[in-house]
């Protein structure tokens, strides 16, 4: 089951805009700010097999939380109103899907992308980026049994999109696990993606895509929450029991996203 987002720790993601030659916008997917200038997605979003002919990825929407109201904000104890700064929407200037990445691949492979933003963002209280996994053990690291946080905006078991920003805490799952239940379909796993959730009706779905699987991680200094995964694929109809939910695993990404960036 998906919880209402109020933690500061999920501003970080942001909407994908699409339109439609009628010039009808839409949601799209989800994403995550990591840079002042750059958006980490799902390639499916970008150059899916089945996105519409007539669309494109127009924008991004950042430091929204309701999408049918503009100021967001919240009533506190006192009854007095609290607004947030209103959502900016900010053209994308350019898509870069992952070079390696197939839409017609079965087990969507390299399924990940940065999205480079038409101009800097300058960060607030309610638009802040998300760590990449830069240490060499968040790296490698495949989270099994780890508890981490996926949201967004997608489908929910009563609605086809959620107007509010959305969270559930999913379990890491081993690789060799998460094959075992994929291979039903004919579907082979490789080690740059990572598996969460399998519990019944809690999941990402349709409209996560491209959104943040976060992790939090301890150092020397703090705790801060990095992204650990970009939500890929899963079975359908979403929350199935025993079938975890596909993210392509960022630290393997690292190394690309960090040559691809420019100022």
């Amino acid at each position: 089951m998906f919880k209402i987002i109020t933690s500061c720790v999920f501003l970080v993601l942001a909407v994908n805009l699409a339109k439609a030659r009628s010039g009808n916008k839409g949601h799209h997917c989800g994403g995550s700010l990591i840079s002042n200038r750059y958006v980490v997605t799902a390639s499916h979003c970008v150059n899916g097999k089945d996105l519409p002919a007539d669309w494109r990825l127009s924008g991004v929407r950042l430091g929204e939380w309701d999408t049918t109201t503009d100021p967001d904000c919240e009533v506190d104890v006192r009854g007095m109103k609290d607004c947030a700064p209103a959502h900016l929407d900010v053209p994308v200037e350019r898509t870069i899907p992952h070079p390696s990445y197939d839409p017609f691949s079965k087990n969507q492979v390299n399924d990940i992308a940065l999205l480079r933003l038409g101009r800097q963002i300058e960060y607030t209280d309610f638009v802040r980026p998300i760590c990449l996994p830069l240490d060499t053990n968040l790296r490698a690291a495949t989270f099994d049994g780890i508890s981490m946080d996926v949201a967004g905006w997608g489908k929910t078991e009563e609605l086809s999109a959620s107007n509010l920003k959305l969270k559930a805490a999913v379990d890491g799952v081993t690789l060799d696990e998460c094959q075992s239940v994929y291979t039903r379909q004919s579907i082979v796993l490789e080690n740059t993606q990572m598996c969460a959730g399998g519990q019944e009706g809690v999941d990402s779905c349709r409209g996560d895509s491209g959104g943040p699987l976060i992790g939090l991680d301890t150092n020397k200094v703090n705790t801060y929450y990095f992204l650990a995964g970009v939500v890929s694929f899963g079975p359908t109809p979403c929350g199935l029991n025993g079938w975890p939910g596909v993210y392509s695993r960022v630290g393997a990404f690292v190394d690309w996203i960090q040559a691809t960036l420019e100022p």
